[in-house]
């Protein structure tokens, strides 16, 4: 059995999902990118419709919390367990996003560079645009090799508020208008 749980968020509603293992999915509600999202995550659950509830949840509310500090710029980092749900390929490229520091960029190039796969740089950025858990894992940090906003399941209006938001809280300048 799966719970979710609609979250107010600066961003927008955003959607959470939780297995007893972890936070499955953080979606943006109403992007065309949440209900695919969802159905990978029942696929690779082997779960149904009928095995996703709607409630409240311990982990529900301290993932609202979290959310709530973060956008306050008092949360550097998130600590909800997760249950990442993904090709291995996917989940190595993930696991690097967890190491971009708050409120720091990197490009494709170097998400590859990190993973040993510099030649994958293309293969890295469809794995990143497949990240069931927005914000949590902050595929939001990473941007082209230019320096500019790529895209975001959220938007690259919530993208640049998040990295902003990041850069603000650190102490630095934003990077984006």
């Amino acid at each position: 059995m799966l719970t979710t749980q609609t979250l107010a968020t600066p961003v927008g509603p955003m959607q959470a999902v939780f297995s007893s293992a972890g936070l499955c999915m953080l979606e943006f509600a109403h992007s065309q990118r949440c209900a695919p999202q969802l159905a990978a995550v029942l696929r690779a659950k082997r779960l149904g419709a009928n095995d996703l509830h709607e409630q409240a949840s311990p982990a529900s509310r301290a993932l609202a919390l979290e959310l709530e500090q973060y956008f306050a710029g008092e949360r550097l980092a998130f600590t909800q367990p997760l249950d990442i749900v993904g090709t291995e390929f996917q989940q190595s490229v993930w696991q690097a996003l967890l190491h971009i520091p708050y409120g720091e960029t990197w490009s494709y190039a170097q998400q590859a560079r990190y993973l040993g796969r510099e030649s994958a740089v293309r293969a890295v950025a469809n794995a990143n645009g497949q990240n069931k858990i927005a914000i949590v894992i902050p595929c939001h940090r990473v941007i082209g090799s230019n320096g500019t906003l790529t895209g975001f399941g959220g938007g690259l209006d919530a993208k640049r508020l998040l990295l902003n938001l990041e850069r603000q809280a650190t102490g630095e300048q934003p990077l984006f208008s």
